[in-house]
């Protein structure tokens, strides 16, 4: 399998990414069998791909839940990217969706990301997350600053919580912004053989 750097950082990762939202089953994807899931995340590993992407919204902490119980035992074979910015522990943030009686928010301050991280920590059954990830950006009248989240986020990489930092459903300009507050590591859109949009733009950034 080959390997590919995340971005700056010294990160070496497979250039396929296991993506695991269905595992998180749920009103998205209906139910899911849980060794089922195992089995297929640790084939994965044994065929060569060592990167896997998950979120705490994934089933609510069910898709963590499930790769950290894959991954018992062979973290270091792995880079696990998680996600931060979907919170439904309190009244911090805009209003985003209610389903399976979560009331979801977008928040991107730095109190909801710390309380995010260590519960995905927990989830994960590890010490650190390789790639944090901004999911969507904070809405509203007055949403948090990109150099306050960055703030939280650089801090946490000194502190050996987080490797690297990533941002989701951003636009040009916010990533330019986020770029300017610390390393941005990765930037993860929707971009395949068949939908090409991002190209004029994006691509720009990192050429």
């Amino acid at each position: 399998m080959e390997l590919r750097k995340l971005g700056k950082s010294e990160i070496m990762a497979s250039a396929i990414c296991l993506g695991t939202w269905s595992i998180g089953g749920g009103s998205w994807w209906g139910a899911s069998d849980d060794k089922e899931s195992i089995r297929a995340i640790q084939a994965s590993i044994d065929g060569g791909i060592s990167f896997i992407d998950t979120a705490p919204a994934y089933g609510f902490g069910h898709s963590e839940e499930i790769l950290g119980k894959a991954i018992k035992g062979i973290r270091d074979k792995v880079v696990i990217s998680t996600k931060c910015g979907l919170w439904w522990g309190g009244e911090e943030g805009e209003p985003f969706f209610e389903l399976e009686g979560y009331d979801v928010r977008r928040s991107l301050q730095p109190s909801t990301i710390r309380r995010e991280l260590e519960a995905s920590l927990k989830r994960l059954g590890t010490d650190y997350i390789d790639l944090y990830i901004t999911h969507w950006p904070e809405v509203g009248d007055s949403p948090t600053p990109i150099a306050e989240t960055m703030s939280c986020l650089m801090d946490l990489k000194k502190e050996g919580k987080i490797k690297a930092i990533g941002a989701s459903n951003v636009s040009v300009e916010e990533i330019r912004e986020y770029s300017r507050h610390g390393q941005l590591d990765t930037i993860q859109e929707r971009y395949t053989m068949l939908d090409r949009h991002l190209e004029p733009e994006y691509v720009a950034l990192v050429e």
